[in-house]
This record gives C-alpha cells, sequence and structure tokens, in this order.
C-alpha cells in the first residue's frame, strides 16, 4: 500500500549540543506518527528519551522500539512529577494538544507539540496566557521546513542575500490520503482542524520565515472535499492568499489528493521570489527523474544553479530548542513567531469555512 506520510520520520546525523544526561525529554500522546520524528531530531541533537505515555499500549510499544532506552509509565502525571524532564513531547489528537501544552507548562516543563498544535482561537488565547503565566515554552514541529535539508538551505542563502529581498512564496502541499490506515479523529473536524490548519501551518510558518513578515492578513482562503463524500469531516483540497505586513505576499495549495502513482508521499514544493533571483524546492521527490527528495534549484544575477542538500545541511532547529530550554532564549523559533503562524492557518480555516457557506 502507498506511503501516507503519516510516520514521516526523518533522520539526520547526530549533533549533540548537550552532554549524556544532560536535557531529559518523555512523550504523551502518540496519535500522529510524527512523534517519531520529533523524538529523533531532540536525540540527535543530544536529548534523552526517558518516560513514553499513552493510552494505547501498541503506540507505546512501536515508539519504544525506535527508543529502546525509554520506559513506559502509567500515567501523564508520572511524567508531570518527575523533576529530571525538561521537556515533553506530543503528537496527541489535534484538537487536543494545546490543552496538553497547558497541562504540562503548568506542571513546570517545556512543551513540544506536532502542528497543528492549535486548533482554535481560543486555545491560543489560552496557550499565550499559560506561556505568560508560566514562562516555558511552547514550541511547535513545522517539519515541512524544520525537517527539510532544502528549506533550512533556503534559508541559509535568503540571509546571505542570494535572490535580494524576499517578496513572495509559493507553497504547494499536497498529501497522500490513504484513507483506509487513517484513524478516525482524521475525518473529524472538530478534530483534526480542518486542512487549512493542519497541513496549511507548514505553509504559514514558511510564509512568515521566508518574508520576514511579523504579521499578515488572510486575503482570500476556500475549502472543498471533492474526492471523499463519504467523510464530510474531511477537506481534501484548501488555498489560501496571505499579505504581509511588510508588503510580501504569499500563496498557498493544500490537499489530500496525491495519486497513488507518485513514489512518495506527497511533491511538496515552495518557490521564493526575491528581488534578485529565486528559490524553488522540491522537497519530496523530482517527478520523474529522482525518487528521492530534497533538491533545490537557484537562479539570481550570477547563477542557474541545481543543488543537492541531502545529508548536507542537517537539522540544526533542534539543537537550538535544546539549548532555548537549557538557557532561556529565543533562538531556534521565537514564540511570537510560533503562535502567529498558527493564528493565520486558524484564520485561514474560520474565512474558508464561512467563504463556502459550511455549516460545522
Amino acid at each position: 500500500m502507498p506511503e501516507s506520510g503519516m510516520n514521516f520520520a526523518p533522520k539526520g546525523k547526530p549533533n549533540p549540543v548537550v552532554k549524556p544526561g544532560e536535557f531529559i525529554i518523555s512523550a504523551i500522546g502518540l496519535d500522529h506518527g510524527h512523534i517519531g520524528g520529533m523524538c529523533n531530531g531532540l536525540t540527535e541533537a543530544g536529548a534523552v528519551l526517558k518516560w513514553v505515555y499513552d493510552p494505547d499500549p501498541k503506540k507505546v510499544e512501536n515508539l519504544l522500539s525506535q527508543f529502546p532506552g525509554a520506559k513506559a509509565t502509567r500515567s501523564e502525571e508520572e511524567i508531570f512529577q518527575d523533576k529530571e524532564v525538561h521537556l515533553v513531547a506530543s503528537a496527541a489528537i489535534p484538537s487536543e494538544r494545546c490543552p496538553l501544552g497547558i497541562r504540562v507548562m503548568n506542571a513546570g516543563k517545556d512543551y513540544f507539540a506536532d502542528k497543528a498544535a492549535i486548533t482554535t482561537l481560543q486555545q491560543l488565547e489560552d496557550a499565550k496566557a499559560t506561556v505568560e503565566k508560566t514562562g516555558k515554552i511552547f514550541a511547535v514541529y513545522y517539519g515541512e521546513r524544520l525537517h527539510s535539508e532544502p528549506g533550512m538551505f533556503a534559508g541559509q542563502l535568503i540571509a546571505d542575500g542570494a535572490i535580494g529581498k524576499v517578496v513572495q512564496t509559493m507553497g504547494l502541499g499536497p498529501h497522500r490520503a490513504n484513507m483506509p490506515t487513517r484513524p478516525p479523529w482524521f475525518v473529524r473536524r472538530e478534530q483534526n482542524g480542518g486542512i487549512l490548519c493542519d497541513i496549511g501551518s507548514h505553509q504559514c510558518e514558511q510564509f512568515l520565515f521566508y518574508t520576514g513578515a511579523k504579521d499578515a492578513e488572510i486575503i482570500a482562503a476556500q475549502i472543498a472535499n471533492y474526492n471523499y463524500p463519504d467523510y464530510p469531516g474531511v477537506d481534501d483540497f484548501g488555498d489560501c492568499t496571505l499579505k504581509g505586513d511588510n508588503g510580501t505576499s504569499g500563496y498557498f495549495r493544500v490537499d489530500w489528493l496525491t495519486p497513488d502513482g507518485l513514489s512518495t508521499w506527497g511533491d511538496g514544493r515552495t518557490f521564493i521570489l526575491g528581488t534578485k533571483g529565486y528559490i524553488e524546492m522540491r522537497k519530496g521527490c523530482d517527478v520523474g527523474r529522482d525518487k528521492r527528495g530534497d533538491h533545490l534549484f537557484l537562479v539570481n544575477n550570477e547563477v542557474e544553479q541545481y543543488i543537492d542538500v541531502a545529508g548536507k545541511v542537517g537539522f540544526p532547529y533542534f539543537g537550538e530548542l535544546v539549548l532555548d530550554c537549557l538557557n532561556r532564549t529565543e533562538k531556534a523559533m521565537t514564540q511570537a513567531h510560533t503562535f502567529k503562524a498558527a493564528e493565520l492557518c486558524i484564520k485561514a480555516q474560520i474565512m474558508a469555512e464561512k467563504t463556502n457557506g459550511i455549516q460545522r
């Protein structure tokens, strides 16, 4: 059966930023396979996974098989009471990620959630208030940039002035649905958050990062269910247009319509236009030419260049997050940026539902 991306868990080269045992993490809520990639990134940066908890013992066994040094625990409360634990990672059901994060931060620990980590504007306000009250970090796994070597290298090129001032981004985030393998929450709107909130969260974060915008307006958004009439809680298509507070613009399209003939779960692409050039990333594959991912193309006033970045850039976000937790800094990602990306994707989903006249 073709892969769906549910268990996408990139592995990089170990690059510890701390000594063994200096940074302890635990995992609570294993409903999405992204938890493996999240833990990979942190342990490659030197973190030690100590405890794992989920009500489903099969999910626990699966994660423990990937991290044999970790142990199962009987409740999340046991993890909260362990003073050695610095951070809790979670890929719970999307609608449950923020409430869990609030409990984690109130227990005195930093939190790292899979995207979409926040599914309503009320959850966003609750998360902001808890961060303000506790001083803890609410981090989000925006993996399409943070766990992508082209995504990371593009940021370096932009910082170096390779394409001048960024004026627009376009993101394509297609995914394979593979409905028979999906859990029940995947088809329930009140739990999945909607396609623009879910997959679109990656795109909103990338727009903010690459353009340097601190805020943005949702100009237009729409959603549809073209292919899954038996699942009315699923949006299988969505797109959105944004306008940044610095004059930049963005467009993205996300969908669950990847055909089975594609060699990977999604032909994800990102285009970044600057005043002196442009970048294209082909993250999942180069269709009909190369089944591997991690392709980057750079065109500016000096070069027209293809760059294979696989294995050459790494994933520095995770080490930066570990050090942020220890040093109380914001080098990996600011809290404002994390929350703004969440806010924009939620607002896009709300606008799209109103535009389409959908009653949830």
